[in-house]
């Protein structure tokens, strides 16, 4: 169980962190919006509803807007704007 953070294509990223509860999963995505520039994508993976639900929080607290979420073979994806 390795957290995975790569570039997808030009101002989007994908972080990983499927595996891990929170606060890890939050924690990266703040630390990855952090680096980010300002109307870069990520999408942030987890498969724990409550981390899901925590990051959505964060966000919405941080004013970074959700354009997507999805739920895959137990898989969230949720696509967040810096």
């Amino acid at each position: 169980m390795a957290v995975k953070f790569e570039k997808i294509s030009d101002n989007t990223y994908m972080l990983d962190v499927t595996g891990y509860v929170c606060p890890v999963p939050q924690m990266y995505a703040k630390k990855v919006l952090e680096k980010l520039n300002k109307g870069d994508h990520v999408r942030v993976m987890v498969n724990n509803p409550s981390s899901r639900e925590s990051i959505t929080q964060f966000c919405t607290n941080e004013d970074h807007p959700i354009i997507n979420t999805t739920l895959e073979k137990g898989v969230y994806t949720v696509e967040i704007v810096k």
